[in-house]
């Protein structure tokens, strides 16, 4: 029988509501973790190829997944339910649909999160999260170094897949502050004949910018394990290898995305 919310005391109420917000934020995790089981599933493209609401018995014959087990259709309508209430897709009577959240998670949008997403929720990028406490008891400089013995990009030198994947998800946005820098901000670029791009990755913003502004001379600057693989066939673009701690290259200005 439940009773009336008046008849369990003010205590109650207020034991109850710090129970819950407490059990909320030891869950927090459910909504990354679901929404990148559902990258890794394909989950957006495959709504969006579909090309109208999709429903769930369609969606799970279009997934790559065991459908010899019985209850997998129930799985997926409850991964589906934690990514609707998160904000990623909708639905309609006929079934689901992308919203513009789940739009930057397409492989082929300009503006995909993908990468950035991947790299974040990568175990070696989590594993940092369990090491806090340990920490702050020490007198390393960050707690990606106490979880695995190396600074972050000292790590990515040794380890090319996760260097690539940090490279490629620092640029996800690269597209976009560049085309609103070069429309908008164009007067920040005037009477530079040469601009140093620091730590700037595999040079996807700076590339952008050489394209928009062929009269200055760009450069790259990042480590060179970062750069080594780079394309430099942009007349007016170059990479440099190096460490920003110890010097930059000269230049009239110097861009620092953070």
């Amino acid at each position: 029988m439940e009773l009336p919310n008046n008849d369990i005391g003010e205590k109650n109420r207020e034991a109850l509501a710090a129970q819950a917000h407490i059990w909320n934020q030891i869950f927090n995790f459910i909504s990354s973790m679901s929404l990148k089981c559902a990258i890794q599933l394909g989950i957006p493209d495959i709504i969006h190829s579909h090309g109208r609401p999709m429903t769930l018995s369609d969606l799970v014959d279009a997934l790559s997944i065991n459908n010899n087990n019985a209850k997998i259709q129930d799985c997926v309508y409850r991964l589906m339910r934690i990514l609707i209430q998160a904000g990623f897709f909708i639905q309609e009577n006929e079934g689901y649909l992308l919203t513009p959240t789940s739009r930057l998670l397409l492989k082929d949008d300009p503006m995909s999160m993908i990468p950035f997403l991947q790299l974040q929720l990568d175990p070696i990028m989590m594993s940092p999260w369990h090491y806090l406490s340990k920490w702050f008891q020490n007198e390393d400089s960050t707690p990606f170094l106490t979880a695995h013995g190396k600074p972050l990009y000292e790590y990515a030198e040794k380890e090319p897949k996760f260097s690539c994947l940090f490279n490629e998800a620092m640029a996800t946005d690269a597209q976009f502050v560049a085309s609103v820098m070069t429309e908008h901000c164009k007067g920040v670029f005037e009477g530079l004949k040469s601009l140093v791009d620091v730590g700037g990755g595999n040079g996807a913003l700076t590339k952008a910018f050489a394209d928009a502004f062929p009269q200055i001379n760009f450069t790259v600057f990042d480590l060179p394990h970062v750069i080594e693989e780079c394309d430099e066939g942009i007349k007016n673009l170059t990479y440099v290898g190096g460490d920003m701690f110890k010097s930059i290259p000269s230049a009239n200005a110097i861009l620092l995305k953070v």
